[in-house]
């Protein structure tokens, strides 16, 4: 049994013009635990709304969502919590840190969503990312690149067994975005994690042996091209 089988997943928003249009429309898709996977595509082809559905953040118009053997998208919102606290780390486009807390904070808080919080294991995720001298920091004192660092860290914290990953190199300069993306592939491989990144980055695509490309499995944005 896979880590992530999905089946027959639809969603669809209404359009400027009034009408339902189908962003995300995937029949079949499954990562087995460990797998390292990176989807390819460009803004605007449904990557962040594929990833939202599987974290439970949109509800799905259609299909099934089933992470480690329980039915994502056959939840109820404090279910669908529990479950994305419990088996993900998802690591945001837009970082989603919250601004009244510190750095340190931050990466503690993605270990209290699953009972654990643990001030020294947040510290050392924080020196992995190089912002241990930081740690006091809010969100507002850093620079962009320096908050997207943070949110990998917080997303690794807990240990998940699926870590999602939207653009985690988007905001980094080359340097950076090299040791951030070693960082979040040697993380899930020592804690076996399978790992979901999308991205239209060629250089981080290349760190990955298995690319494919989101419209061979999106039928929605096989559509668009045709």
């Amino acid at each position: 049994m896979p880590l992530l089988q999905i089946s027959g997943l639809r969603k669809s928003f209404v359009s400027p013009e009034g009408g339902l249009q189908t962003i995300v429309d995937v029949p079949e898709f499954s990562l087995a635990a460990g797998q390292q996977l990176a989807l390819r595509g460009e803004s605007g082809s449904g990557k962040t709304t594929f990833l939202n559905l599987i974290a439970g953040i949109l509800v799905a118009d259609a299909g099934s969502i089933r992470i480690a053997d329980r039915d994502m998208a056959a939840l109820g919102e404090p279910a669908r919590d529990r479950l994305r606290a419990a088996a993900i780390g998802y690591i945001f486009q837009t970082f989603n840190l919250l601004q009244g807390y510190s750095c340190l904070e931050n990466v503690m808080l993605g270990l209290a969503f699953s009972g654990k919080p643990d001030r020294v294991r947040a510290g050392a995720l924080l020196d992995r990312v190089g912002l241990s001298s930081h740690a006091s920091h809010y969100p507002r004192q850093l620079s962009t690149g320096q908050q997207q660092r943070v949110a990998v860290a917080r997303a690794l914290a807990k240990g998940p067994k699926l870590v999602l990953a939207d653009e985690p190199t988007g905001n980094l300069d080359r340097k950076n975005a090299r040791v951030t993306l070693a960082l979040i592939r040697e993380t899930c491989h020592e804690h076996g994690a399978a790992l979901l990144l999308v991205s239209h980055d060629p250089e981080a695509l290349g760190a990955f042996e298995d690319v494919r490309d989101f419209a061979d499995i999106n039928l929605a944005m096989k559509k668009v091209m045709s």
